[in-house]
């Protein structure tokens, strides 16, 4: 079926290209931690992201029930953000050797669990993450019952979203592991600044939002 391929194509590219504190997070991820932990923090999300998708096709009373703690996901997901933001900003420190050289870090297996749990936790902790899938869950289903075969038609839609996502994440990690080893400890050491300004103000705008607005999404 073409058509599903399409929306789930379109629906894809509207996801990867939307500007949040997950792009953020992937590149200063990528860029201080290497390839490896990049792809460990991408699939984190991915997880998610596909709990996300399963909770709105399938159990439809707990996603309804957490849209209804959206104001509690909301402020946890900004604590979050700004205690990451915070942590980045002052404490994130550049290791180099005598020559001045970034030195790599030898990840075990528990900071390997950290960083994908990260990972599934920024994506997850954003409301605006739930009410898309939300919004477009509810499009899709409406839609995909006009079809003779709704099951497959919303899995090829979700599918070929989900998997496009993933591949431009993926990329997203490869061309930040790729400048990484172009950067100066100095240049580094303003990215991570940078990054953490950056998560901090979408963990204080994001708090705002849902605060000022929250009472008028329904």
């Amino acid at each position: 079926m073409i058509a599903p391929l399409i929306k789930g194509l379109v629906l894809g590219i509207f996801l990867a290209i939307s500007v949040g504190p997950v792009i953020f997070a992937i590149l200063k991820q990528s860029i201080n931690n290497g390839h490896k932990a990049g792809y460990v923090f991408v699939a984190g999300i991915s997880i998610s992201d596909i709990s996300l998708v399963l909770i709105c096709n399938f159990f439809t009373s707990l996603f309804n029930t957490a849209l209804n703690h959206r104001t509690f996901i909301a402020v946890a997901g900004s604590i979050f953000l700004v205690v990451m933001g915070i942590y980045t900003l002052f404490f994130k420190k550049v290791k180099t050797d005598e020559d001045n050289n970034i030195i790599q870090k030898e990840f075990r297996k528990r900071d390997f669990a950290g960083i994908f749990l990260s990972g599934f936790f920024i994506n997850i902790l954003n409301p605006g993450v739930f009410l898309f899938w939300f919004a477009w869950t509810a499009a899709i289903l409406a839609d995909s019952q006009t079809t003779p075969h709704p099951l497959e038609y919303r899995a090829i839609v979700f599918g070929t979203c989900l998997a496009f996502v993933l591949l431009t994440d993926i990329a997203k990690v490869a061309l930040a592991s790729r400048l990484r080893s172009k950067l100066t400890p100095k240049i580094l050491h303003r990215i991570n600044q940078i990054s953490g300004l950056i998560l901090i103000g979408f963990g204080v705008a994001l708090c705002w939002g849902i605060l000022e607005y929250g009472d008028q999404i329904k």
